[in-house]
């Protein structure tokens, strides 16, 4: 197929080939691999500027995505690619292979920087979902960090740099220019931008933003990245949302409220900290799904309503195909049994759902919401579980409301009336997901029970 590129696609090639280290930071669904390819074919092949590339992705995205651009588009029909995934020999013998580019998942990214170290081989590197190395604490991003200065061209893809909060920059922009525009190191940048809004003696739970520290950060970086939204380039078929309102009888609410509670107790009056509120929310949400594991890891069912809703909807949907989006392994288990045409999202599946020839298929936003092509295939979601990440939401989200697709998208949420879920939504509906609204979410849940509970 020939690859006639939008003039916002040839924008983003050119980008790339102006600037050695920068990042697209582009809307689900605006081609950024296409883009990325064509800018990498004119620098290795026309220009002769480049050679061997790496491309760093999600699994999924590695093994089906980038192999598929590749195959499906002729200007690169001359490109020779290696996938290095699977088990070490199999990833060993990837690597000796002869290729242009070389596509690795980022869980390998580790093993491949302390395999080669000092003599790191590939001088392009593509990451694609730079906001997966969003931490500046995680292996990953400090592997790829000890590698950089042998780096020459370094180009970041994204469409959510910072779901959470800017926080988030600090890694990805510093995996590109090395601390150039965003200090050396995150507890500089944290310092300039930010002040402690929720501090106890040295101990600080949360930051905010410095007046027009905002404005001065986007400026930084502005010269090595171009940003474009989805709604300004394509015109897509409308989207609609539907909030789905289950309501749990008398007994199941009862039954889940006094968890509630007990699981408040549990606290016993201490400071609700990151870690024992996402326990907390964790726990308040698979009740609201329906299930909960207890401390045997035995799943203990609550109620059925969710998936009486679930049912609904399919039964509605009369034969169109519908994706659902799951949080925890019970949920698939009792999805599966109620609805045996379910089929969990696996490798290769890609082709069958756009072929038609998967009716209901189960997916998990965290291992499928990035990088997949599923509009072709259907145009209804339902979100059985829901997600405090924004950056799951909209990606997940993005997998049929994107390029390509012909149909409106309806996107149902299962929302357990009285629950947790409310909270998710209005969370999500605010667009302010993240660990703080987390937090703030759940200690406001305790103190209502509390004061319950208190008289």
């Amino acid at each position: 197929m020939e690859a006639k590129l939008h003039p916002y696609q040839r924008y983003s090639a050119t980008w790339i080939e102006e600037h050695p280290y920068c990042a697209l930071l582009l809307d689900m669904g605006l081609g950024k691999t296409l883009s990325t390819l064509t800018a990498l074919h004119e620098l290795m092949k026309d220009f002769e500027l480049i050679d061997k590339t790496l491309v760093i992705a999600p699994l999924k995205v590695a093994i089906e995505t980038w192999p598929a651009e590749l195959k499906k588009w002729d200007a690169f029909h001359d490109f020779t690619f290696s996938v290095i995934t699977g088990k070490p020999e199999k990833r060993l013998a990837a690597l000796d292979r002869t290729a242009d580019l070389y596509i690795i998942n980022r869980e390998n990214v580790v093993w491949l920087a302390e395999l080669y170290k000092k003599r790191w081989p590939f001088k392009t590197v593509v990451i694609d979902e730079l906001s997966s190395f969003k931490s500046s604490k995680s292996k990953r991003f400090k592997a790829l960090r000890k590698v950089r200065p042998l780096m020459d061209r370094v180009i970041g893809l994204t469409g959510t740099p910072a779901p959470n909060t800017l926080m988030d920059l600090w890694p990805q922009i510093y995996l590109l220019d090395s601390g150039e525009r965003l200090c050396k190191t995150i507890t500089t940048f944290r310092n300039r931008y930010f002040y402690p809004a929720s501090s106890s003696g040295h101990i600080v739970y949360s930051w905010a933003l410095k007046p027009g520290a905002e404005d001065e950060i986007y400026n930084a970086i502005a010269d090595i990245c171009v940003s474009m939204k989805a709604k300004d380039y394509l015109e897509l078929p409308q989207r609609v949302n539907q909030t789905v309102s289950v309501v749990l009888k008398p007994k199941e609410r009862q039954q889940y409220h006094e968890l509630e509670k007990s699981l408040v107790l549990e606290l016993n009056g201490a400071e609700v900290m990151a870690a024992n509120a996402a326990v907390l929310s964790n726990k308040l949400l698979q009740m609201a799904n329906g299930a909960i594991y207890d401390d045997d890891h035995k799943v203990q069912r609550i109620h059925d309503a969710k998936l009486d809703a679930l049912e609904q909807i399919i039964e509605e949907a009369n034969g169109q195909p519908v994706l659902i989006f799951y949080q925890y392994k019970h949920d698939l288990d009792r999805i599966k049994q109620r609805l045996p045409l379910a089929h969990q999202l696996q490798t290769g599946d890609v082709q069958k759902w756009n072929h038609g020839e998967i009716p209901i298929m189960l997916a998990h936003p965290q291992s499928s919401g990035h990088g997949l092509n599923l509009q072709q295939g259907g145009h209804i979601i339902v979100w059985f579980s829901l997600t405090w990440s924004l950056e799951y939401y909209q990606q997940a989200n993005a997998r049929l409301d994107r390029q390509g697709q012909t149909k409106p998208v309806t996107v149902y949420h299962l929302v357990a009336k009285d629950t947790l879920d409310e909270k998710v939504m209005d969370v999500l509906q605010s667009k302010a997901a993240g660990q703080d609204n987390l937090l703030n979410a759940v200690k406001a849940q305790i103190k209502n029970v509390r004061r319950e509970l208190n008289g």
